[in-house]
């Protein structure tokens, strides 16, 4: 309420009793103010009544994360943290059971501690969770995928045998330990991303739809050969609920640009 309306009301208020309700502001959030804090798609939207599992990463990291690649993964400060070498990449894949439908969201944040060297991609994926199901790559959703120092985050979804549908968000503050929400929603006819709780694209053309059992995967992705500028990236919490609770906010959005994917294999 603005000083002038304040104002008017205490002004009316010593003329006439009021009965007042005061109702707590709809939370939002804001890409150019404070970090999204608890401002998520699963409050947002009405996920949280179906809570399947939760990672809050404290204590000792259990041993259903399957750690590749060079550098450090560990639980820290709450957080599961993927430090980094010069090169390589390193990743962190949940081994759990895997779902066909259900909404995944993570917040993260990353950075780098180099400079003269490649910058490395983040990426949280859905992979398959059957390891004989992955064909290079060629059945992943991203729910993030950047390069650490942009503005843009890229997401995609591909299925076999080439099919690839991308989209992206830009003017976001990426690698600078600047916290940001990803989910992505999948069920039997629609695929959607959500970025800092606002939906960015939603995908119902059949070749979407894989119908595979997916995991997640944490990575840091390097430049094959190159030496690269050493770096981390931070998950606060990882979260997966069903889709048995209908959403409490319309998930109408663009559909993503479709395009081939060249390296399945």
């Amino acid at each position: 309420m603005s000083a002038t309306r304040v104002r008017r009301f205490l002004a009316a208020a010593l003329l006439v009793p009021l009965a007042i309700t005061l109702n707590p502001p709809t939370a939002t959030a804001d890409h150019a103010g404070d970090d999204p804090g608890p401002v998520h798609a699963g409050n947002t939207f009405g996920w949280w009544k179906s809570l399947v599992y939760r990672e809050e990463f404290h204590g000792s990291m259990p041993t259903y994360w399957k750690v590749e690649g060079p550098g450090v993964v560990q639980h820290q400060n709450g957080m599961l943290t993927l430090n980094t070498t010069d090169a390589g990449t390193v990743s962190a894949t949940l081994d759990r059971e895997g779902a066909t439908t259900g909404r995944w969201e993570t917040r993260l944040r990353s950075r780098s501690y180099g400079a003269g060297g490649e910058n490395f991609r983040v990426l949280t994926e859905l992979v398959p969770a059957d390891p004989e199901g992955y064909h290079c790559g060629a059945q992943n959703i991203a729910l993030n995928d950047y390069k650490i120092g942009r503005k843009t985050v890229q997401l995609h979804i591909r299925t076999l045998p080439d099919n690839v549908f991308r989209g992206h968000v830009g003017k976001l503050d990426l690698g600078k330990d600047e916290w940001h929400t990803y989910a992505v929603e999948v069920k039997p006819k629609r695929i959607s991303w959500f970025v800092d709780a606002h939906v960015i694209h939603s995908e119902r053309r059949r070749a979407a739809l894989s119908g595979v059992p997916l995991t997640v995967r944490f990575t840091m992705q390097a430049v094959p050969e190159a030496t690269m500028n050493p770096s981390r990236m931070q998950m606060d919490w990882l979260r997966h609920w069903s889709t048995e609770t209908p959403n409490a906010k319309s998930v109408v959005a663009p559909r993503t640009e479709r395009g081939s994917y060249a390296g399945a294999c």
